[in-house]
């Protein structure tokens, strides 16, 4: 299986180069409509979760604690690039999302741009989200996802196979993935190519169900 956590941090490792270009632009809008759903507070303790080459970071308060994960290590230079840069201090390290060296309860928002397509497990890296939050803390995600009214159909689910293998999975639900993480979804818009690329925010509520969290 071609989408796997060594698979995706090779491919990343190689998309680093050109991933500016090609993303930034494009999703510049998309970032900040997502972004600006989170009810921000000076003084908050904020994950980026998958955070690549740190496209996130303008559209962020300068008032917060930052922290920042990738699977990629060429993505997490860049990004301690970019904050140098921009004269933002974040805390960047090489993690896994289904495995964050982080305490329980850690992070007030835990912002998820760009992952749950990508992951071989999103529920595993929303289990990890849903851990790493504090009571009532703030999930933020911006992804592609398929429509929660149906599965995907034959067609889709032939597409995926090549999407996939070199970029993302179309075929995800967000609202079954969230709800079964143990998250209540507060707003949930679309924001590029009509409903494909969705913005949710959501905050941490119950348990994971044992299913998601299997």
């Amino acid at each position: 299986m071609l989408n796997t956590t060594a698979w995706n941090r090779l491919r990343y490792g190689g998309y680093a180069p050109v991933y500016d270009a090609v993303v930034d632009r494009a999703l510049r809008r998309a970032r900040q409509t997502s972004l600006n759903q989170v009810q921000w507070r000076p003084g908050m303790r904020v994950l980026l979760v998958g955070a690549g080459t740190g496209l996130d970071l303008p559209w962020l308060p300068r008032d917060v604690e930052l922290h920042a994960t990738d699977l990629s290590p060429i993505m997490v230079q860049r990004l301690k690039r970019r904050a140098t840069t921009l004269q933002r201090d974040v805390q960047a390290s090489v993690m896994d999302a289904s495995d964050l060296d982080y305490p329980d309860a850690h992070f007030d928002v835990v912002v998820m741009h760009l992952i749950l397509a990508v992951m071989p497990a999103p529920n595993h890296g929303l289990a990890e989200a849903h851990r790493v939050l504090a009571a009532n803390g703030q999930l933020c995600v911006m992804d592609k996802f398929q429509s929660d009214a149906r599965p995907a159909g034959p067609g889709r689910r032939a597409l995926n196979l090549v999407t996939s293998a070199i970029a993302t999975d179309i075929t995800r639900q967000a609202r079954p993935l969230l709800e079964g993480a143990g998250f209540t979804i507060d707003r949930d818009q679309p924001v590029m190519m009509g409903t494909l690329f969705r913005a949710l925010l959501a905050h941490k509520t119950g348990n994971p169900s044992s299913a998601e969290a299997d």
